[in-house]
């Protein structure tokens, strides 16, 4: 459903919504690894070691 609001709401040919559309991917995508994954990294319980040296 949003995949086709934005195929529709993108002007152009199909070759440049295609374009667009994966430069908006790579935006979020290093958004996520620049800002949000950082911010969130000491909730997450992965670093929580359970194995004693």
């Amino acid at each position: 459903m949003m995949y086709g609001w934005l195929w529709r709401a993108l002007p152009g040919p199909a070759w440049l919504r295609v374009v667009v559309l994966l430069a908006l991917a790579v935006a979020v995508v290093a958004a996520c690894f620049t800002w949000v994954f950082p911010a969130i990294a000491p909730s997450m319980p992965f670093n929580d070691i359970t194995v004693d040296e």
